[in-house]
């Protein structure tokens, strides 16, 4: 059961719910606090066995918006009322960090490096996203590999000068994975030192999908946002499950991403594009969603029109709703340590900002021609 406030509720309207939650055997009240598209709002969480405990007291009670019985198992991350229904539970969630609003809006062009490599290639696909207006990118500076042998990345060394150069470019947020705790620990340290020129949003890989205790971690970790991507080999509610173990934690600030899953059928895209659940999981959550063309094509093919693939299928996440996009670019793609064959060059930068712009107008329009 969800107990909703509204929005200017003061702080003992969610101790009155606390306070009378308590006198039904078996049920524990957990508030959470969310940003939403429109509004900030508060919500009350009574888990347990809540099958008995009637909604009448609880819609009596000052400032309760409305109360709805969860028939789902995503508590926390889902949407438990039909869409445009009153009530917190039905909005979607919004966020803001180091500057960067994550909503329903608009799109962020999330481009930069799967792998940090070097700093002259960091400075120069920075100044490129400067140069195009963009201020959110990617730099992996940990990153997990099939093979033990191959570049795992530069790790906690490379983390000072990837943080001054983004300060120096007027980068606002880094989306960067991590594998262990201690990795989230060397990147606040980082972040202390340098005085937060960037923020830091934390990307749980498709490797890492259903690593609970790092997921748990994570979710305690509530100054980062997360980035998470669905696991490859999973289903999408096994990977949803994922999500709400981030948020059970107390981080509702996720980001889910489509990456393309792995399937028997092989060629000719690295993973099966799986960007038509893109209203799925708005349909089920309230998350915003981005999704990784670079993953599930794994090449740079261009297509007989003269766009990369990757492009198509960029767009065919934002028509169906999507409000990210996390790109690999590189400086030199073919000497790219990580993924080279599917990093676009940076020259295709203000291209993809041009494309990406008008796929979301159109998407507009549609939705407006739907009375949405």
């Amino acid at each position: 059961m969800i107990v909703t406030l509204d929005p200017d509720a003061p702080e003992s309207a969610a101790d009155a719910i606390v306070a009378l939650a308590g006198r039904f055997p078996g049920v524990t009240p957990r508030p959470y606090a969310f940003r939403g598209a429109t509004q900030s709002l508060v919500e009350v969480h009574l888990v347990g066995e809540t099958q008995a405990v009637p909604v009448e007291p609880f819609e009596g009670l000052p400032w309760v918006r409305s109360v709805v019985r969860v028939s789902r198992r995503y508590r926390v991350i889902g949407r438990h009322a039909a869409a445009g229904a009153p009530g917190g539970s039905s909005s979607s969630l919004a966020f803001e960090h180091h500057g960067v609003r994550f909503d329903e809006s608009s799109v962020h062009l999330i481009a930069g490096l799967c792998a940090v490599d070097t700093r002259e290639n960091v400075a120069a696909t920075m100044r490129a996203l400067r140069d195009v207006g963009i201020t959110t990118t990617r730099m992996g500076a940990y990153k997990p590999r099939t093979s033990p042998y191959d570049f795992q990345g530069l790790g906690k060394d490379c983390l000072p000068w990837v943080l001054e150069l983004a300060g120096e470019h007027g980068i606002r947020l880094i989306t960067m994975e991590v594998t262990d705790p201690r990795h989230i620990d060397e990147i606040e340290a980082a972040l202390d030192a340098a005085g937060h020129p960037a923020g830091v949003m934390l990307q749980i890989g498709t490797r890492n999908a259903q690593n609970f205790e790092l997921l748990r971690h994570v979710g305690q970790r509530t100054a980062f946002p997360v980035l998470f991507k669905r696991g490859m080999g999973i289903t999408l509610e096994e990977s949803l499950h994922a999500c709400e173990y981030i948020a059970s934690e107390g981080n509702g600030r996720i980001v889910f991403c489509l990456r393309g899953v792995k399937t028997h059928l092989g060629e000719p895209h690295r993973n099966l594009v799986d960007f038509g659940h893109v209203p799925v999981v708005r349909r089920l959550t309230r998350l915003p969603v981005c999704v990784d063309p670079s993953h599930s094509v794994g090449r740079a093919d261009v297509a007989p029109d003269g766009l990369p693939e990757i492009f198509h299928v960029v767009g065919q996440g934002i028509i169906a709703g999507a409000t990210a996009v996390l790109v690999d670019f590189h400086p030199s793609p073919r000497s790219a340590r990580v993924d080279a064959a599917q990093a676009l060059p940076l020259d295709q930068l203000p291209r993809l900002a041009e494309y990406v712009k008008r796929v979301r107008a159109a998407y507009e329009s549609v939705v407006a021609l739907a009375g949405g």
